[in-house]
This record gives structure tokens, C-alpha cells and sequence, in this order.
């Protein structure tokens, strides 16, 4: 479908617009039983760190509840969020923001989830999108469950990793759902009916709620908190409020 106005600039579409839409509060909800069955892993693609907590690190948390091995793919090390900053350059981007990665999952409980670091350039996957899509073939199984970037999230990285996804996936044969990160910022929750159709809520106990609250705490390069960051974060308090709900939403 062809959306406009894919900006990803000011604070975007608030929390309390999202939580006065009709359609968000009647999403059915899906349970881990529902959506993880059939399922031998759960493998989660991210265009760049932090993506997979924000959107689904919930799903993450409770598929490794469930006794399922869940493999977590880095495209790039986003690396290029602040690229006139002279103290977080790029290589010390690089490096922090793996670790916090590796900090957030241990939060989720997945402090022994396979990783994979592709270091692909933050702001280049476009131009990688063919060889993303044939190392996730070669690394899909057929009863994985794919959880990938929505294909027209509005951050070209996002957008260019969900194709990818969609292609090998639909190859390999595998389950497939996509996350909004961006959407979430620039889309008409009176579209959001017909640009995320289907769509399910996955509802987070209070405990995971709170872990995943934690774990976007370990980003801090992105929400601010590094130190000697001293400018505007790339994901203030306005952006954080939708991924503290106490669910999580999954299209297809």
C-alpha cells in the first residue's frame, strides 16, 4: 500500500493519540501458545540495536519463558545516530551500542541468546539489501518464527531489512511477523486500520513489562543518558512512551 508523509521528525503521533484509537484498543490479543505454536526458534532481525527490545522484547522475554532458543540478528551497529558529535564517533558507537545490547537482552533473560553482528553500515542496507536477504536464507530454518522491521516503518535501514526478511523467509517456507518501530511516530492512527492489517496485541505480565522497562534502560546512547552525549536523544521520553505499554503489537 502506498502511505505518505513517512516522517520521522518533531515528537511524531503522541501515546495519548495512539491510546484514544479505536482500532488499537480492539486489536485481538494473542497468546505465547497461539503465536509460538509449531515454532522451534524464534529469530528477531534489527535493523539496529535497540530496535528489537523496543518493539518486541517482550515476545523475546516470554518465547525464552517458553524453552525456545531465540537468535537475535544485528544488521548494523547503528553506529551513524549522531554523526556530528566529537565524542560518540562512530567506532565508539559501534562498540557501546553492542554492549548495550548485550546488557538489555541479559535483562530479558537472554543472556545466553545466540547473536549474530553483521556490521553492515548504519544508512546503507539498501545498498546490502540482496546480501541480507541470502544470509538469513542460509540461516532460516523452516519452523522458525521471523520477527521482522514493518517494510514501510519510514527509516530506509528498516524498511530494506523487512523486505529482506519477507523475501527469505517466504523462501525458507518460515513464519513470519513484522514490528512497527517508526510507524508508531509518523502514521495516522485513523490509517493504522488499513496500513496493519492483520494485527494482534501480545499482552506482557507485569514482570516482563517491568524487565523490558529495564532493558530499554540499558540504551543509553539513545535515550540520553551516556555520558558526555549533551544533545537531543534519539528516543525521548515522547518515543519511549510506546514501548512501555503493557503489550505488544505484531503484524501478519
Amino acid at each position: 500500500m502506498e502511505l505518505v508523509d513517512r516522517q520521522i521528525d518533531g515528537n511524531g503521533i503522541s501515546e495519548a493519540q495512539w491510546q484514544s484509537c479505536a482500532w488499537l484498543q480492539s486489536l485481538p490479543e494473542q497468546t505465547p501458545q497461539t503465536l509460538f505454536a509449531g515454532i522451534a526458534r524464534v529469530v528477531v532481525v534489527s535493523p539496529h540495536p535497540d530496535d528489537e527490545v523496543l518493539a518486541c522484547g517482550g515476545v523475546m522475554a516470554c518465547a525464552h519463558s517458553a524453552g525456545l532458543p531465540v537468535l537475535v540478528v544485528s544488521v548494523t551497529d547503528g553506529e551513524a545516530c549522531y554523526p556530528d558529535h566529537s565524542l560518540w564517533l562512530p567506532q565508539r558507537l559501534r562498540e557501546e551500542r553492542q554492549r548495550e545490547l548485550d546488557r538489555a537482552l541479559a535483562c530479558l533473560g537472554l543472556t545466553h541468546a545466540q547473536r549474530h553482528a553483521w556490521h553492515i553500515g548504519d544508512g546503507t542496507v539498501t545498498q546490502h539489501e540482496a546480501e541480507v536477504a541470502a544470509r538469513l536464507l542460509a540461516l532460516l530454518r523452516e519452523d522458525d518464527l521471523v520477527l521482522a522491521p514493518w517494510m514501510l516503518d519510514g527509516h530506509p535501514d528498516h524498511e530494506a531489512v523487512g523486505r529482506a526478511c519477507a523475501r527469505a523467509a517466504s523462501h525458507r517456507g518460515c513464519a513470519r511477523r513484522e514490528f512497527p518501530v517508526w510507524g508508531w511516530h509518523w502514521l495516522d492512527p485513523q490509517q493504522a486500520a488499513r496500513a496493519w492489517s492483520p494485527a494482534f496485541r501480545f499482552r506482557l505480565s507485569p514482570q516482563v513489562q517491568q524487565r523490558k522497562r529495564v532493558a530499554i534502560g540499558q540504551f543509553g546512547t539513545q535515550t540520553g543518558t551516556a555520558p558526555g552525549l549533551d544533545c537531543a536523544p534519539i528516543l525521548p521520553d515522547a518515543v519511549l512512551q510506546r514501548f512501555q505499554r503493557d503489550y505488544e503489537v505484531l503484524l501478519g
